[in-house]
């Protein structure tokens, strides 16, 4: 099987590259990303997949800044939604399956349950907005797809929300944290894991991949402070509590019907984040 990944170098690209790459089985991993790959060049695209031959294309890749996209909304839908189009062409005319990584961003977060898999989509934001559209690109031009949505994803190495909490704990900086934003802390190994677990099934649909359960920037945050064993108040404050140009959606935690009922399923955010803890963020 031949896999080619967008986005290579960020934080789902290279979990999924080094999962894949370990694997059982003849796989053979290539992949994409900026500089030297830029998926808005359809005549780049086209040539990399008509070398490479792909049996599954694996779309990771997305102008991710949620703030960026709010004051830059037509480079959002270029990037996100025209540079989609033109792997979803090029994988199609391969005859790969797309597997396009999405967002619980695509709903306006303003029902008092966890979305499921196909619920009326309603974007919260430009970046939404921008993965709405690339959503209905990948049903209209991918032939074979898998939709992944995923929320609040969070990788080892990188400025996440996990880290940030720890940093400005540690330093003695005071921290105010929202209550009013719920969504699906996600872990980036378990979801690289479920995708690839997913793509085996070969099952054409829409998932929704996150660790199971959800909760608030606040929870969560408390919940990282107590298993790096910090006693650190959290001062519990809304969004209009401060300025950013994006807005997301305030309640959006994911439901896994459509994946678990294939045997796909994922543990509980506590578990995962206890693991990602004990791994990643102890001093």
């Amino acid at each position: 099987m031949r896999v080619f990944i967008t986005g290579l170098q960020g934080q789902l690209g290279r979990s999924l590259a080094e999962k894949l790459s370990n694997g059982e089985g003849a796989i053979v991993v290539s992949g994409g990303d900026l500089p030297d790959w830029d998926m808005t060049d359809p005549e780049q695209v086209d040539k990399v997949f008509a070398d490479f031959n792909p049996d599954v294309v694996i779309h990771s890749a997305a102008l991710t800044n949620v703030d960026y996209c709010a004051e830059n909304p037509a480079e959002a839908v270029r990037v996100n939604g025209f540079g989609t189009y033109n792997v979803a062409v090029a994988g199609a005319v391969a005859g790969a399956l797309m597997v396009a990584i999405s967002t619980n961003e695509v709903f306006d977060g303003l029902v008092n349950r966890p979305y499921l898999e196909y619920d009326r989509r309603n974007p919260a934001n430009p970046y939404g907005y921008s993965k709405w559209v690339a959503e209905q690109v990948v049903e209209r031009f991918a032939g074979h797809y898998m939709i992944v949505r995923t929320s609040w994803l969070y990788a080892p190495g990188g400025a996440n929300f996990i880290h940030k909490i720890l940093t400005r704990a540690r330093s003695g900086e005071p921290l105010r944290v929202v209550t009013n934003e719920v969504g699906s802390p996600t872990y980036v190994n378990d979801l690289a894991r479920a995708v690839i677990e997913l793509i085996r099934t070969n099952r054409q649909g829409v998932y929704h991949l996150v660790n199971e359960g959800g909760c608030s920037r606040y929870d969560f945050a408390r919940a990282i402070l107590e298993l790096a064993d910090l006693d650190i108040p959290i001062e519990p404050i809304t969004s209009d509590a401060f300025e950013r140009a994006s807005s997301p959606p305030p309640y959006a935690p994911l439901d896994n019907v459509f994946a678990a009922a294939l045997g796909v399923k994922m543990r509980p955010w506590q578990e995962a984040l206890a693991e990602y803890i004990r791994e990643y963020e102890q001093v």
